[in-house]
């Protein structure tokens, strides 16, 4: 009997115990158009037992009666709601009623985006996923205003420049990165793992003092969510690359009748007596371009719990290139994982740890005697194969820089290997309710290893002939880290006056080093065999390079932060860096910045106006800094060559290099903006704009001419690097942005930019006046400048005037014969700038900038129901282009438009005659500067997200499918391959790739590529 009591009372105990356990459902839909909300986060309030919406908005989720459950999405508001038993709770979510609460980095802390006084421009995670960039940098173009991104090449891996509000140095433009607070690298990055990103591009970045000159980038990376479930996603997709441009080139027949017509016109005998067989010979574009795959996956999972948050995430990419594939190969693969804890009530810990491998290889595709450099001028009356099946070698009457472009191709060997470790541990501090402490330490830490393999290779006599085999290896390392500790203390007096004041210091360290050695008598003449540990070559002929290198930099910095009332806005900035970059006559520099802000919505005459979100103004000025130079110039370094008699036998060695400058400082950069932020109907209309000035004081130029018998003209010897140059650029920045619904289940999201751009040297002390770089065609002086009154790397040559019609008017011009020959009818005639009445090089002028006057961005995103459409697009106008493509050799072949050349008196004005006889037609002029404004549709994406009535039974939140086509067209008048290319030339002393001065020529650079790409979302 009392078995039987017990069983029924721990019956009733147990049913009501699974009494108080409900099935909660419902729906979540928007207030702005009655649609549902797929992804809205439904959490039990206080754990982590939860689930997302689908597609439907639909939840369901097993609850307590008397639980509550927390409703969130971003940018709408959160709603608590108690469940009191009731078993279906259908909520609406609005949007933030300004969004105006959103939380905005600015470095060493965050700020309402209402109280931001700076000029700020922000990309989040949607646009990121919206672009699907393979490298982050692209989410960039056309998305800010005042931003402008361009390619160094097309090729998979290659390198991006950014630019913000113009290019203030004549050395490293580049802006720098912080990742979560420490300094980092955007190139390794996977875009996937990006929360958001913030550009600091006013005074406001001087909170970074000496490296804020060129602009501050912020990464946010994504963590994981207090109070959320473990929410698993997963991206993949497959691509299709192909050339999205070819040049029109002479065919066979074409290519022989032009020939034999320059021959003819020197008098010399027809090199193709009979042209009817020769058809339309080899397109050498089509042999080397191809259709390439390109594959990226990507998993994350998050989630979090009342006292700990994490998210983990791994990506795989894959991409190989539309010309040589995986000769011109890159492969990615990230791993990060991200972990915060709350030690206790007063402390919290954060961490991010991630890893990156990079392999890649590469060819010469931007470069003179780049692939397609060989693949425009090559005959097409050439095949590629000879009757042996071996590659043809070019004829020696192309001269000795063009060979076969496939074979350069197959006979191009080399590895590119990169393993990097990076992040940050940080603890935030509650030491009282208004004063919180942050310590942090992020750091990079990478090893790379290159080889290339030079076989032994004959081209018929070409500068590419290689008689003995050999091999280079490099090692290098790379190391960081940044040490932050700051104190923030924040607090409203009188529920009006809020001041927030921020203290503290900055230590960065970066160090490494490298080996580089070269060996010769590969075995087996062979990319297999090609390992130093395997030559023969005698020690003699072996060579070896290493160099290291360790810099520092100690900071303080202090801001200020006040307003009253969210109407009136004030922030004050001061940084003192010191900094191992530079000696002890300038090892400190101090950099103040003060910003100002009117939130005129918030008087009275205006904030009851419902229409009227916000209305700000705002105004900054400040001294910021750019330490971008290479290492140890305030010191001599045997850097130099030299050859000693030792024994009576001459010694190759080392001998002193630059002279040293002592007294080398900092670049500044003093920046002035005044702007207005406008926020009209509820959030649905934004608009912001700025005016800013932005003057670089103290540019850093090398070289500077001494007296000889400091030895400046030995081998690697040079003039000391000397600060002597002021940039200034200018601009206005327009953005704006709608969004809302049509119809209900239609809505929009709109955003257009503009940024004008006026670039201009106002000094360069250097006893010349001028700074020369940048390369055209062989052997003619360096054709970009850097000169007192006009735009830095503007194109420098000679100005024409149609051509000579007749002998009469030959005779009637200054003579040209000092440029290399005298002119006949059908050449260039050009311009006797300065009237005496002889055309030389003194005649030279400004031609051409590369760099824009306009640039802008439109993006459309547009949603219906389960579908979804994308649109991203940008314009450069203004800048313009080297056509420096075309080898001037009588027998190389030729762009099309030489069809429509002189024949006779009236027969053109433009393209001059065809001759194999000398001419000065091939000097640097405008005829080679061509107008590169363009218009580029980046981004094309129609998606269709799977009703989550079919996925919820497969137990899966969301799952979309899509497909995009990225760089679907471009609308330019250039003739070249991509007018959005960064190219230069790079031949100055000490110019890396992608100088400013160098910008613009064009030897044939690999084209970005067109891309199909079909994928996947999937959430669960």
């Amino acid at each position: 009997m009392k078995k039987t009591i017990y069983l029924i009372i721990l019956t009733l105990l147990s049913t009501g115990v699974f009494a108080q356990e409900i099935t909660l459902k419902g729906v979540v839909t928007s207030a702005d158009d009655g649609m549902p909300l797929p992804g809205v986060t439904v959490v039990q309030e206080g754990t982590t037992n939860g689930t997302i919406t689908n597609i439907d908005g639909v939840y369901q989720l097993q609850i307590p009666a008397n639980a509550n459950v927390r409703f969130s999405f971003i940018g709408l508001k959160t709603q608590i709601i108690p469940v009191n038993s009731q078993t279906e709770i259908n909520v609406v979510l609005e949007t933030e009623t300004t969004g105006l609460d959103e939380v905005v980095v600015i470095g060493y802390g965050t700020q309402k985006k209402e109280d931001v006084t700076g000029a700020v421009s922000m990309v989040n995670a949607e646009t990121i996923e919206n672009i699907k960039p393979v490298k982050v940098e692209q989410a960039l173009q056309g998305t800010m205003a005042g931003v402008n991104v361009t390619t160094q090449s097309g090729a998979p891996g290659a390198g991006l420049d950014i630019r913000i509000r113009g290019i203030s140095t004549n050395g490293d433009a580049s802006p720098v990165t912080i990742i979560d607070g420490y300094q980092g690298d955007l190139s390794t990055l996977n875009p996937s793992d990006i929360e958001s990103i913030t550009v600091l591009k006013d005074a406001q970045a001087a909170i970074y003092g000496t490296v804020g000159a060129n602009g501050i980038i912020l990464i946010t990376t994504k963590s994981g969510k207090k109070n959320t479930p473990t929410r698993v996603t997963v991206n993949s997709s497959v691509g299709i690359q192909e050339t999205s441009r070819k040049l029109p080139v002479l065919n066979a027949t074409e290519y022989a009748v032009l020939l034999n017509e320059a021959y003819a016109a020197n008098g010399q005998d027809l090199p193709y007596a009979n042209i009817s067989g020769l058809g339309t010979g080899t397109n050498w574009q089509n042999e080397l371009f191809e259709t390439a795959p390109i594959y990226n996956n990507d998993i994350s999972v998050s989630g979090g719990s009342e006292k700990m948050v994490y998210a983990l995430s791994a990506s795989d990419l894959h991409q190989e290139g539309i010309i040589g594939r995986d000769k011109s190969g890159y492969d990615r693969n990230t791993a990060k994982v991200s972990l915060g804890a709350d030690l206790a009530d007063w402390v919290r810990f954060k961490s991010s740890l991630m890893f990156t491998t990079i392999d890649r290889q590469s060819f010469n595709d931007f470069g003179l005697a780049s692939v397609l450099f060989n693949g425009i001028n090559m005959p097409s009356t050439i095949s590629v194969y000879d009757e042996n099946g071996d590659y043809t070698l070019a004829p020696s009457n192309l001269g000795i820089e063009i060979i076969n472009p496939l074979a350069q191709v197959a006979n191009t060997h080399n590895a590119y290997n990169l393993k990097k470790w990076n992040g940050n541990f940080g603890l935030d501090f509650d030491i009282t309710q208004h004063i919180k402490a942050t310590s942090r330490i992020g750091f990079n830490t990478s090893n790379s290893n290159y080889k290339s393999f030079s076989k032994i290779i004959d081209y018929g006599g070409k500068v590419f002939d290689v008689s003995r085999s050999s091999v280079t290896q490099e090692k290098k390392s790379f190391n960081d880290y940044t040490f932050d500790t700051f104190l923030t203390y924040d607090n409203t007096f009188d529920e009006s006056h809020h001041l927030t004041v921020t203290l503290g210091t900055t230590v960065f360290k970066t160090w490494g080093d490298h080996l580089e050695a070269t060996g010769y008598d590969i075995p087996n003449n062979s990319w297999e065999f090609a390992d130093i540990g395997l030559a023969n070559g005698i020690p003699n002929s072996k060579s070896a390079d290493s160099w290291t290198y360790d810099q520092r930099r100690l900071s303080y910095f202090t801001r200020l932060q006040y307003d009253y009332n969210g109407k009136y806005l004030v922030s004050a900035m001061l940084r003192r860096d010191a900094s191992t970059k530079f000696g002890p006559e300038n090892t400190v520099a101090y950099f103040p910045s003060t910003t100002l802000g009117w939130n005129i919505s918030k008087e009275n005459f205006l904030k009851d106006k419902e229409n009227i979100d916000m209305l700000k103004l705002r105004l900054s000025y400040g001294i910021l800094g750019s330490d971008k130079i290479d290492d140890y110039q305030y010191f001599s370094r045997l850097s130099g060559e030299g050859t000693y008699v030792l024994d009576g036998t001459l010694v190759n060695g080392t001998a002193v290099g630059a002279s040293p400058n002592p007294a080398i400082k900092w670049e500044e950069s003093e920046q002035f903006d005044v702007g207005a932020d406008v926020k009209l109907f509820n959030n649905r209309l934004d608009i912001n704009m700025d005016y800013f000035v932005k003057k670089t004081n103290n540019l850093l130029i090398g070289n500077i001419p001494v007296s000889g018998i400091l030895g400046v003209g030995a081998p690697g010897a040079a003039g000391p690097t000397v600060n002597a140059g002021t940039v200034k650029n200018s601009g206005f920045e327009f953005a704006i942005g709608t969004r809302g619904s049509i119809v209900k289940g239609f809505t929009f999201d709109v955003n257009y930019n503009l940024t004008t751009l006026k670039n201009e040297v106002l000094e360069v002390n250097n006893g010349s006046g001028f700074v020369v770089g940048g390369g055209f065609g062989v052997g003619q002086p360096l054709p970009a400048r850097m000169e007192v009154g006009l735009p830095i790397g503007y194109f420098y040559g000679y100005k024409t005037d149609g051509l000579f019609q007749s002998q009469a008017e030959v005779d009637a011009h200054p003579s040209q014969t000092a440029l290399g020959a005298e002119a006949a009818p059908g050449d260039i005639r050009y311009v006797d700038i300065n009237n005496d009445e002889v055309i030389d090089s003194d005649d030279r002028t400004n031609i051409g900038n590369p760099i824009p006057d306009i640039t802008m961005g439109l993006n459309v995103s547009l949603k219906f129901k389960g579908f979804d459409f994308i649109a991203y697009s940008y314009a450069s106008i203004g800048n313009e282009m080297v056509r420096n493509y075309e080898r001037v050799q009588p027998n190389a072949n030729k762009l099309s438009y030489t069809l429509a050349r002189w024949t006779g008196p009236g027969t053109s004005n433009k393209v001059p005659r065809i001759t194999t006889a000398a001419t000065s037609n091939n000097v640097f002029s405008d005829f080679y500067v061509e107008d590169a404004s363009f218009l580029r549709l980046q981004n094309l994406q129609l998606g269709y997200t799977i009703p989550g009535r079919l996925t919820e039974k497969i137990k899966i939140s969301s799952l979309r499918f899509y497909g995009s086509v990225s760089n679907l067209f471009t609308l330019t008048n250039y003739t070249g391959y991509d007018p959005a290319s960064s190219v230069g030339g790079g031949e100055r002393e000490s110019d890396e790739f992608g100088s400013p001065l160098g910008a613009g020529f064009d030897a044939g650079v690999y084209p970005a590529a067109r891309t199909f790409t079909f994928g996947l979302n999937l959430n669960f």
